[in-house]
């Protein structure tokens, strides 16, 4: 198998999974639904591309053309989970108390109707800069172990 590819999804894997102790260290309650969830600390993206830059930068060396396209790659996706993604995530946050204070304001004017949205808008979508610089870590650390323990 790809042992790049391998080492990015394990990179991927372990941030989704160091997820679960985390949030139990912040709320107290074991939150199994973290282990699919966007967003939070560390990165799971931040982990995957720094894994994959990591490897490949000690397997072929900075040189390599192959490195370059993972690298920039990387810093493309770890500035969307910032940037984009992050404002998406306060925008949702907006709309769903848009959509309670129009609910209330209908139920004290009875004039207006409003029909509450069935399911609210996902609002943990991007990342602080402290999770995708935790993810980054935490990849570069997955990406330099799989190349130590890779059999030459």
């Amino acid at each position: 198998m790809n042992r790049a590819l391998t080492t990015a999804m394990i990179g991927i894997g372990t941030a989704q999974a160091m997820k679960m102790p985390l949030t139990y260290v912040k709320t107290g309650k074991w939150d199994w639904s973290q282990v699919i969830q966007t967003g939070g600390m560390p990165s799971s993206h931040s982990s995957g591309v720094s894994a994959l830059a990591t490897y490949i930068a000690m397997k072929r060396g900075l040189s390599a053309i192959d490195f370059a396209v993972s690298s920039v790659f990387g810093a493309v996706v770890m500035y969307d989970a910032m940037g984009i993604r992050r404002a998406a995530g306060e925008i949702a946050v907006e709309v769903n108390d848009l959509d309670e204070q129009v609910e209330r304001l209908a139920k004290h004017h009875p004039g207006i109707y409003h029909a509450r949205r069935r399911k609210a808008l996902k609002e943990r979508l991007g990342h602080l800069p402290r999770e995708v610089a935790g993810g980054a870590l935490l990849g570069i650390a997955v990406g330099a172990l799989s190349y130590f323990l890779e059999k030459k």
